[in-house]
């Protein structure tokens, strides 16, 4: 475990815990500007939208997947 896990007592957290720090940081991410995108990344994106936009590629809401990872940790 790293030690900055350990000195901010996040290894003390439960699992569900954990995870919603996990998001509740990665909102405050989300008021910051994005960094760059390379070339690549921008193609990998397009190609997802692409797929999202043929019915290639499915999604599910966030719920339904934070539902699925906790159901997981909870055994």
């Amino acid at each position: 475990m790293s030690s900055l896990m350990t000195s901010l007592g996040i290894d003390r957290l439960t699992p569900e815990e954990q995870l919603r720090l996990v998001g509740e940081i990665l909102d405050t991410l989300a008021d910051r500007p994005e960094p760059p995108l390379t070339d690549a990344q921008r193609q990998e994106l397009d190609r997802r939208l692409a797929a999202l936009d043929t019915g290639a590629s499915t999604v599910s809401p966030w719920a339904e997947v934070e539902a699925r990872v906790f159901g997981r940790l909870r055994g």
